[in-house]
């Protein structure tokens, strides 16, 4: 089977999605890209994450093409193929419908660093300009929007984070989340504090190595 640890990380990693709060019935998606083979395990388009198997997740070249599989890919494939053609950074891609960053995404609003776990994406997250889910269109205001970063919110959508594997671009996907509640907690009690550029410096800077023994 093509990609088979890729597509058990998919299916793993759908689970959690839903587990962790970060989407809702089959809503979002999330994708790993093999650079060695050029082609990327995708989840399937509107399978329940707990009912997909290894091989219903489609296997895809870089031109959206199926080499494997008999499921149709997600319907938001475009946006993940972007980055995968444009981003040497970025090899998993988690779109998710979590509550707080989609909050934000459905006023047009960046999530500014109120809190340093922001640095994870990059000294801020921007919001793409809207259109429809599925397109081209999207694919490329997405990436443009994550210029320079991991993380994008898609106007009046959701929420896209990007890593070099899919435990970082997870990851990256739930300390946006946190920091999108406690922007939209702050923002209900007052004017929030956000970190200056100089200080996100130095955090991102220190997360380079995080993690790292």
């Amino acid at each position: 089977m093509l990609l088979e640890q890729e597509r058990q990380m998919v299916v793993e990693y759908g689970k959690r999605l839903v587990n962790h709060g970060l989407t809702r019935g089959t809503c979002g998606n999330l994708s790993i890209f093999n650079r060695r083979s050029e082609f990327a395990a995708v989840s399937p388009s509107g399978l329940d994450y707990f009912e997909t198997r290894p091989e219903d997740v489609p296997v895809v070249d870089l031109l959206g093409r199926v080499v494997e599989g008999n499921r149709k890919p997600s319907s938001e494939l475009p946006f993940h193929l972007v980055f995968y053609n444009s981003r040497e950074d970025i090899s998993a891609v988690v779109h998710s419908h979590s509550v707080h960053a989609t909050t934000l995404a459905c006023l047009g609003l960046e999530l500014p660093a109120v809190h340093y776990l922001i640095g994870f994406a990059g000294s801020n997250v921007r919001c793409a300009k809207y259109a429809t889910f599925g397109t081209e269109e999207l694919a490329r205001n997405a990436l443009d929007a994550m210029a320079g970063r991991k993380a994008v919110l898609l106007a009046n959508h959701g929420l896209i984070a990007g890593g070099a594997d899919m435990k970082e671009a997870f990851m990256i996907a739930e300390s946006v989340e946190f920091c999108a509640e406690i922007y939209c907690r702050a923002r209900a009690m007052g004017q929030p504090l956000v970190l200056c550029d100089a200080e996100m410096a130095i955090i991102i800077e220190k997360f380079k190595n995080y993690g790292k023994q």
